[in-house]
């Protein structure tokens, strides 16, 4: 199918963790022309073209911002943990006839205005979303936590009560998980699986965006996620140890103070 657009502008908006596509679909479908592709729903309007994908994610080409404005809102519905802060990216693109796709200074030049070429570029975009999101998660965490290792490395101890250490065990094993359950979202999509004259595509978008490092780099943030909570893991039972020694000195010192009464 192909597009007319208001615009040329691709605006990529996170909305939040997950979307329900099955109920936006129902919905969505009684105003505009639909058509799901595994994760991703295509919504076409009369002058431009939308992209949701289920792990939270709005791509919209060339449509105006009041028509975004309302197609957003209907979406907004069906999102599960919104995001409090909406994280948006603009860019530009431009349709030459015959030309290869290509990214660069943040305007797309793509051969055709084809929804199969629109929702193979959407693809790399969106992820990139993602991807910018868990990068953010780690980065704070990390630098929140920072200390920990440093006092450890001073002190010898992490002047932290038990309660306080499982606390930070479980908001560092929540970001974690968070993450790597939806890990598999940043390898290339099964979309392509099905339509794979599209991938060449996505991948020179993708490559533009830095994906595959910026992977890589957040793998690295993880594995120091991690380290950090199997510090906190020792530590916390390190702490039991010396309560369960404490009590275990304390009842043998009362033992003892009987015995010499009787």
């Amino acid at each position: 199918m192909t597009i007319t657009f208001t615009t040329n502008d691709v605006e990529v908006s996170l909305l939040g963790n997950t979307i329900r596509l099955d109920l936006l679909n129902e919905q969505i479908s009684k105003i505009y022309f639909v058509k799901r592709f595994r994760d991703v729903l295509s919504i076409n309007t009369p002058k431009g073209q939308m992209y949701i994908f289920d792990y939270g994610v709005a791509i919209s080409w060339g449509i105006i911002d009041s028509k975004k404005s309302q197609l957003l809102n209907m979406v907004q519905e069906h999102v599960s943990e919104t995001s409090l802060q909406k994280d948006t990216e603009r860019f530009h693109f431009k349709i030459i006839e015959n030309a290869s796709v290509s990214m660069i200074d943040d305007t797309l030049t793509l051969p055709d205005n084809k929804t199969m070429t629109l929702l193979a570029v959407s693809h790399a975009l969106a992820q990139s979303a993602k991807l910018g999101r868990f990068e953010v998660m780690a980065e704070r965490t990390i630098k929140d936590n920072a200390y920990l290792s440093h006092t450890l490395a001073k002190t010898g101890k992490i002047p932290l009560s038990r309660k306080k250490l499982s606390m930070l065990r479980g908001a560092l094993f929540s970001t974690k998980s968070d993450i790597l359950l939806h890990f598999n979202l940043l390898d290339t999509p099964e979309f392509f699986w099905e339509y794979p004259e599209q991938e060449q595509k996505y991948l020179t978008v993708s490559k533009y965006l830095d994906l595959k490092p910026r992977v890589e780099l957040l793998t690295m943030k993880l594995a120091t996620i991690n380290e950090l909570h199997e510090m906190l893991a020792a530590e916390q039972n390190h702490k039991h140890s010396s309560f369960l020694e404490w009590i275990i000195i304390i009842l043998i010192a009362v033992e003892i103070v009987m015995f010499l009464i009787d």
